[in-house]
């Protein structure tokens, strides 16, 4: 933390009640979302919280040589994926090099679990916390509402419809594009888009961008080329069986252009099952570049995301926010990716 940062006298939930002409206890009840608060008076004392640029604090604990303990946190939505471990390598860095620690939590594509975690960092003097966010509709943002009610910091890691708030996120729409228009332009027409979790904004551009690629091309475009298979190994495996097999081999597409590298290597490993080789009947691009791409049993073409500078540019936005004094504007960050050619895709020959 800065010189400045360390001597700025914090706003207290005493000068929150002394503002808004309430007592202690009010301020408690509505940073804790007790219902014993009227709605004109919860509204006020949010107002003022906001005014005041005020942050409610956990149980504060120092370390033993007695300085603050410093942490913010990071929710992803599996552990075991590469691409979200070197996001949270890149956030730890830039975390340890501001003088804070990062906790990392996984909530394993569970919504309800994602909420318990942020809430539990919310209430525990975690300073803020990064959040790669399980979306399942409206009605399932309510915990970013409240963060944002009780002027908790936090950051996306991916835009959520309704909800004002800190992006850092890349061009997916333009990285599709790109992947599609490679396989257009190596001859390939017939070309599938296997999709992500449908309530994902990352599974919506990425369905965009490949539908801009063919409205830039002389090919058509149908809803039949969108395939929904989701993200996680099994369930990709068993939708790609289930979609081959309920076609003639003369109806097989050239091409695949998967959601992630996870979805890739599931789909490779349905297709050797079925004696489908790679790239010679089908083409496989994926999406990320996670570390372990290069090696896959046909090194993967993919897109590379920058995956460390998702992480620190996150960790650099939570934490001015949680050392500003006064309520910084909301940033979105929209990183490039890089096109990656590998032995999973060929170019078609006449």
């Amino acid at each position: 933390m800065t010189a400045k940062g360390k001597h700025m006298k914090k706003t207290t939930i005493e000068d929150v009640a002394k503002r808004a002409r309430v007592s202690k206890g009010t301020v408690s009840a509505v940073i804790n979302a007790k219902n014993s608060v009227k709605a004109g008076t919860r509204d006020h004392i949010l107002e003022v919280m906001k005014e005041l640029n005020f942050r409610p604090r956990g149980v504060a604990r120092n370390l033993k040589n007695g300085t603050p303990d410093n942490s913010i946190a990071l929710i992803i939505k599996d552990m075991s994926y590469p691409f979200y471990t070197t996001i949270a390598a890149g956030a730890k860095e830039f975390a340890n090099s501001k003088g804070y620690s990062l906790i990392v939590a996984a909530s394993d594509d569970d919504h309800t679990c994602e909420k318990q975690l942020s809430h539990l960092f919310s209430a525990k003097d975690i300073k803020g916390t990064i959040i790669a966010p399980i979306v399942q509709g409206a009605a399932e943002i309510e915990h970013l509402f409240k963060l944002k009610m009780i002027n908790y910091p936090f950051v996306l890691l991916e835009d959520v419809r309704g909800i004002q708030a800190n992006v850092v996120a890349v061009d997916n729409i333009k990285a599709i594009k790109r992947a599609v228009k490679y396989l257009i332009s190596s001859g390939h027409e017939k070309i599938v888009h296997f999709a992500g979790p449908p309530q994902s904004s990352h599974t919506q551009e990425r369905i965009e961008g490949f539908r801009y690629a063919f409205s830039e091309s002389t090919l058509a475009f149908n809803k039949e080329m969108i395939v929904s298979v989701g993200s996680h190994y099994d369930e990709c495996y068993t939708k790609t069986m289930e979609f081959f097999k309920n076609r003639e081999r003369e109806d097989y597409p050239t091409a695949i252009v998967c959601f992630n590298d996870h979805q890739a290597l599931a789909v490779m490993m349905a297709l050797k099952e079925l004696g489908i080789r790679v790239p010679e009947d089908i083409s496989i691009v994926g999406n990320d570049d996670i570390y372990y791409a290069k090696i896959y049993p046909i090194p993967l073409t993919t897109i590379r995301a920058p995956q460390e500078e998702i992480g620190k540019r996150a960790a650099e936005i939570l934490i001015r926010n949680i050392e500003s004094s006064t309520l910084l504007p909301v940033e979105r960050v929209v990183l490039d990716t890089e096109f990656v050619v590998r032995e999973s895709s060929r170019v078609l020959t006449d």
